[in-house]
């Protein structure tokens, strides 16, 4: 803070700009927010975050708003980053508190504000993550210094048309976001319950228990989740702040016993030849391509393949893509390959540039398969051993199946399981559908359930016949957020669609609700435009139509959208 406020006496410049000394940035950087902050005539530039993880150099790229909705720029755990920011210097009426953490809240928020901000997707701010950071290190006093920011920045925006909706955005990102996320962290079950204590006689003005923000969490996170983090809130809120740490200490038990259901710990080399001597014993009439997409997954490789090579289904030939991965992913990869292609047929191919999609990685592992079906193994996701015997058993039996799938969990970064199931999040008509297994028209799925919303969860837990599907790669590569609904849609209607409904896919999620922002508004736009395809493809039918206008409303409810 004293250095921030040092340099902004010293500066002598038009606009300001900040870089913490152990980050960097591209030598774009200030070209781009300059160029970006003229064309829009703002006060503020604002570009996206890079998290890069020092101990493995693995990185993760934070959305940090939006040209649509300026609530964007406030509604994420980043918001208050002075770094990936470049200011008009006359505008910066505040100065940093000295001896805060978090010092930049109060200062950064009132600014994006109440200011004009625009935002650029054609840069970022590498945020290098250390172990030992005052951000990443164990709870203490320091911590709590939050609520100090907090309430300055409120009392700074008091005056705004928008407050009510800016306080909740702020106050989940920082404050209910601490008990989330951050307190549970702390494994001294004594510790953690002083801290609880803290956070509940601090947070008591508030009023979280009507934050839409949280409101909007709870809908978005599973129904176990959210029972989970109701109980906690509501014991602690009543002042039971060791039996909430007690819940959190059986939670992350429970947590932990779980993951051992889904995932093999430490696999190596070893495994790995182990598993493909004994895939190569198995016997099918059914050729089964896999192809494995891959950027910058090195560390989730291993547990990829052991899951693939698991399976007890004889396996065609595995195809592993590499998308200009910029870790030590090609390396891994060589040797799997040299050390795997005497006992089962796999390939390589690496891009010479990064195709920037994953359509065209798809399409281009479909392009190369020989198979008869090909599964799309996402290089983060893992898979049960009985995936492709479940997936492939209608398909024996009926040869005009264009997609097979299976219900799918959700893990997070560690491969701990964090929903269960997607049947709640994709049945939102209510049918009952997906509760037991089905094969089903395609043409009939779509105009009952998958018109209104997609009802795949992720692309690993499908095995498609093969085909020449480059016309619907083209259509879905139109979109960013939802291209993958119109993909399935286009394939389903080919044949039939076959369903199995117990969780055999895990889908990894990287990140949270708290620290990354979703562009609802422009995915709002996707919804509408596929919808619009839809209609004029298909001619939507009233009720179609009728459940189309509440999915809308819905949406605009949780979502906030204008």
């Amino acid at each position: 803070s004293y250095s921030r406020n040092k340099g902004i006496e010293k500066s002598t410049g038009e606009y300001l700009g900040f870089i913490d000394s152990d980050d960097y940035v591209p030598e774009n950087f200030y070209l781009e927010l300059y160029n970006n902050l003229n064309e829009k005539s703002a006060d503020i530039s604002v570009c996206d975050i890079k998290l890069v993880y020092e101990k493995d150099n693995s990185f993760k790229r934070i959305i940090c708003g939006s040209n649509i909705n300026k609530l964007d720029f406030v509604n994420n755990g980043l918001a208050a980053s002075a770094c990936n920011k470049l200011f008009k210097k006359d505008i910066f009426k505040y100065r940093f508190a000295v001896g805060k953490v978090n010092e930049d809240l109060a200062v950064i928020l009132p600014l994006i504000i109440n200011n004009k901000v625009s935002y650029t997707e054609d840069t970022y701010y590498n945020y290098v993550q250390r172990e030992n950071s005052i951000q990443n290190s164990r709870i203490s006093d320091k911590r709590f210094d939050i609520f100090y920011g907090v309430d300055q920045t409120l009392d700074r925006i008091k005056t705004n048309k928008d407050y009510k909706t800016y306080e909740d955005a702020i106050v989940f990102q920082q404050l209910i976001a601490l008990f989330l996320y951050a307190l549970p962290n702390e494994k001294n079950i004594f510790k953690r319950t002083k801290w609880l204590r803290k956070f509940n006689n601090k947070i008591k003005k508030y009023n979280i228990a009507n934050n839409s923000n949280l409101i909007e969490f709870f809908n978005s996170i599973g129904r176990k989740n959210t029972m989970y983090y109701k109980i906690i809130l509501w014991l602690n809120i009543k002042g039971f702040s060791f039996l909430t740490s007690i819940v959190i200490l059986i939670y992350d038990i429970l947590k932990k016993v779980l993951s051992k259901k889904v995932l093999k710990k430490d696999i190596n080399m070893e495994d790995l030849i182990k598993k493909a001597k004994k895939q190569s014993k198995y016997k099918s009439d059914i050729k089964i391509s896999v192809v494995v997409p891959n950027y910058n997954y090195e560390r989730f490789l291993y547990q990829r393949l052991y899951s693939i090579l698991y399976q007890k289904e004889r396996i065609y030939e595995i195809i592993i893509l590499d998308d200009c991965s910029k870790d030590n992913s090609r390396k891994l990869i060589d040797e799997i390959e040299n050390n795997l292609s005497k006992y089962i047929s796999i390939k390589k191919v690496y891009n010479t540039t990064n195709s920037g999609a994953a359509f065209k990685q798809w399409q281009k592992g479909f392009n190369l398969a020989k198979g008869d079906y090909v599964w799309i193994a996402e290089a983060d996701d893992y898979s049960n051993k009985d995936f492709l015997k479940k997936v492939i058993k209608p398909i024996k039996k009926n040869n005009n199946i264009r997609i097979s799938y299976t219900d799918t969990s959700f893990i997070d970064t560690n491969g701990q399981v964090i929903m269960k199931t997607i049947k709640p999040e994709i049945d939102i008509m209510k049918t009952g559908h997906w509760d037991n297994n089905y094969i089903n028209n395609g043409l009939d799925e779509f105009n009952n359930y998958t018109f209104l919303n997609c009802t795949i969860a992720n692309v690993s837990s499908i095995v498609f016949k093969k085909d020449n599907y480059d016309e619907y790669f083209k259509i879905s590569g139109n979109y960013k957020q939802a291209g993958d609904w119109i993909f399935y849609v286009n394939v389903m209607i080919l044949g039939d669609i076959a369903y199995y409904n117990k969780p055999l896919n895990y889908y990894r999620v990287h990140g949270d609700n708290v620290s990354s922002v979703t562009k609802k508004e422009a995915h709002m736009i996707e919804i509408k435009s596929i919808h619009k395809f839809y209609n004029e493809k298909f001619k939507l039918n009233k009720k179609q139509k009728d459940e189309i206008d509440k999915r809308y409303k819905f949406l605009n409810k949780v979502w906030k959208l204008r």
